[in-house]
């Protein structure tokens, strides 16, 4: 059996680290300028379970995997884009900056309702 080729990833010198802060878990994407994912990493993959999931602390352990895990493959500079209003938004961003990537932007993207759903119609009594 012939021996497999390990593949040889390139990864563009910038990228977008997407933060998705929910109340249960915080999700770390890192996608290149075009969208194409490139690693992730959640509270969930780094071994918390339960309620541990949400908690600021392993936000920071995700993102600061996902940080030096791409800083090793090529890239130097990146956006943050957060979605959520999650515990490990600000976690997850200072993790990443202590890695020594050059944070270039940092963008809340949380949807906000601008008039919400529309209201139940009144009961008959």
């Amino acid at each position: 059996m012939a021996k497999k080729k390990k593949r040889i990833r390139h990864v563009e010198s910038e990228g977008i680290f997407h933060i998705s802060a929910t109340f249960n878990n915080t999700i770390i994407t890192v996608a290149d300028k075009k969208g194409n994912a490139i690693l992730w990493a959640s509270g969930g993959t780094q071994g918390f379970k339960g309620s541990r999931k949400s908690t600021p602390y392993a936000a920071g352990i995700a993102a600061k995997k996902c940080a030096m895990n791409v800083k090793s493959l090529g890239m130097r500079s990146a956006e943050i884009w957060i979605k959520g209003p999650g515990a490990g938004r600000d976690t997850a961003v200072r993790a990443i900056k202590a890695t020594g990537l050059n944070i270039t932007a940092i963008r809340d993207k949380t949807p906000i309702p601008h008039n919400g759903c529309r209201p139940p119609k009144p009961r008959k009594v």
